[in-house]
């Protein structure tokens, strides 16, 4: 389940009202104005910036520079440049450094229901926190079902069927020291062309669900340092059903049985491992994310043993004895 997310201007405010200092000062009633991700301002516009008559964001931010060159403007061309950039139909209009608004912009933005905000910030943090903060809540999201933990430092998805043993050896996981991030539906988010970030929805903070044990406050058992806020997606670990003894393909052997998974669009690699008595987990887990660490450094040990092997029958080829 994916979805890219639409926020109202009464959203934005609330999310980020304590963090910016804001008070909202006139046209309540127009908070339903949406921003969202559109094509077209995914490959051009920001959603927020200064003033800008020609490339209109969705947050015009009118800081010092802005409201000097309001101030210098003829009546007429003043109410005809104010007319234009509300006929832009702007999410809200943020007045920075606590600035008095003027009374005919507070007077033609309540006529057109846009929202009019001040912050006690300055122009460039509010600019910055804004463009970081629109970038992540609006971008492409999606919920998998599995568990996601940190190991190793590296952030690894462990998926199966129900039954597979998923939470059973993210509990082995944690008691060896590694993070739990999200149990059961981790929620990634698109932050780069090519990185995905898992983070826990709210509800399930802290909470692993074990079968025959119920629901577990890892936090609360294993301290602060059993869980992490958020990762990014680089390993996904499958748990599958034991192979059928005619299931031998030697290259699988080889490299193990690897293939890739999209996600949003990015390809995430995916290891799969058979479950079936007797076999340590955990242990395993580990490995596979040391050698994949090992592989994005360029050292691939199956490669390595194919190499040599094709080194050794060249020798061979060509040895022709005493």
């Amino acid at each position: 389940m994916s979805h890219s997310r639409a926020l109202t201007a009464h959203e934005l405010f609330d999310e980020v009202r304590a963090r910016l200092e804001l008070s909202w000062l006139a046209a309540h009633e127009g908070g339903d104005r949406k921003i969202e991700l559109t094509e077209t301002r995914r490959l051009r516009a920001s959603a927020v910036g200064y003033l800008n008559l020609i490339h209109p964001n969705k947050i015009q931010i009118l800081g010092g520079e802005e409201m000097t060159y309001l101030d210098g403007l003829p009546a007429a061309t003043r109410r005809a440049t104010l007319t234009r950039m509300l006929k832009l139909q702007p999410a809200a209009i943020l007045i920075t450094r606590s600035r008095e608004a003027p009374e005919d912009l507070l007077a033609a933005a309540t006529k057109a229901r846009i929202p009019v905000w001040r912050s006690a910030k300055r122009g460039h943090e509010l600019l910055t926190y804004l463009q970081y903060h629109l970038a992540r809540a609006l971008a492409p999201k999606t919920t998998l079902h599995g568990v996601f933990l940190e190991v190793y430092s590296i952030g690894v998805l462990i998926t199966g069927e129900a039954g597979a043993g998923k939470s059973e050896l993210a509990l082995e996981l944690i008691t060896r020291g590694h993070r739990l991030i999200a149990d059961d539906a981790p929620e990634f988010t698109l932050v780069a062309p090519d990185v995905l970030d898992g983070t826990c929805p709210d509800m399930l903070q802290d909470c692993l669900e074990v079968r025959g044990l119920g629901v577990l406050n890892v936090r609360e058992m294993f301290g602060d340092t059993a869980v992490k806020r958020n990762k990014y997606l680089r390993l996904i670990i499958h748990l599958g059903p034991p192979r059928s003894d005619g299931d031998h393909d030697p290259l699988k052997r080889l490299y193990g049985d690897i293939n890739t998974r999209k996600i949003l669009d990015v390809d995430v690699p995916q290891l799969t491992i058979p479950v079936a008595p007797g076999r340590n987990l955990a242990v395993l887990c580990e490995a596979a994310v040391r050698n994949h660490a090992l592989k994005s450094k360029g050292i691939d040990a199956a490669q390595v043993f194919v190499d040599r092997q094709a080194h050794q029958l060249r020798k061979q080829k060509h040895w022709t004895g005493p």
